[in-house]
């Protein structure tokens, strides 16, 4: 899961209430539809800060759940106001996240580096993704080699 530290860093989100934070301003619809079908309550994620100067892994957290309509979409002075979603017919949703712990910073170069991680999503070019699922080998292989 991404996010722009200036926005919402991974200290922002440990020094938040109980560590959880609602993640609101997805504007996509396949972040949208991961978040939906595919995030269970525990999943752990990978706190990526995007849109910096440093982009890639800082952090380690875990879906808390609270799958919920993202009320953003109805403010006209929100930044993710959308004025074709009604609550009638909401398009976007949320959810909480929990923050674990920070972690080293690992770059894109260096995910890139090992032939483990190539089919990884959000390493493909071109993906802009906010949202974007890591598969258990993928996990297993950065949380226990790369972040050991």
């Amino acid at each position: 899961m991404k996010n722009e530290p200036d926005a919402y860093s991974i200290d922002h989100a440990l020094n938040a209430p109980g560590q959880l934070m609602p993640w609101s301003g997805v504007r996509n619809y396949q972040a949208r539809n991961f978040m939906r079908d595919q995030m269970q309550v525990g999943d752990g994620v990978l706190y990526w800060h995007s849109s910096c100067a440093e982009p890639g892994i800082h952090g380690i957290a875990r879906i808390a759940g609270n799958l919920r309509v993202d009320p953003s979409q109805f403010d006209p002075a929100d930044p993710y106001y959308d004025p074709k979603s009604s609550p009638d017919n909401p398009r976007w949703l949320m959810l909480d996240v929990q923050a674990v712990r920070k972690t080293r910073y690992v770059s894109i170069a260096e995910l890139r580096e090992h032939t483990a991680l190539e089919g990884m999503r959000v390493l493909q070019r071109g993906n802009r993704l906010s949202i974007t699922p890591v598969s258990q080998q993928e996990w297993d292989f950065i949380t226990e080699v790369i972040l050991k």
